[in-house]
């Protein structure tokens, strides 16, 4: 399976998944804490991979590169991003 084969199968379940939790979530916290997580992301990303603590099988990837960072790596944000105040709320209720 390539990379963006993997990062269309979970971003699309945490679509879906957000689309039944989109009640409990307020946008605008979201989108400021997205913005602030996405340029982490892009930062310390470029920064592992371009020090080779990883490394990326290149025939793998979809080729849409941020500096030495492929944009697959930003699903796992956005995933996130919206999996972890809906499991706190989650788990607050309890």
């Amino acid at each position: 399976m390539s990379y963006p084969e993997l990062t269309a199968l979970v971003l699309g379940i945490f679509a879906l998944y957000t689309v039944l939790v989109r009640k409990q979530l307020s946008a605008k916290p979201l989108m400021i804490t997205g913005l602030v997580m996405l340029t982490l992301t892009l930062i310390f990303d470029n920064v592992i991979i371009g020090t080779g603590i990883v490394a990326y099988d290149q025939e793998k990837l979809l080729g849409i590169m941020l500096g030495y960072a492929p944009i697959e790596d930003f699903a796992y944000t956005l995933v996130a991003l919206v999996l972890t105040p809906s499991l706190y709320e989650f788990f607050r209720r309890r």
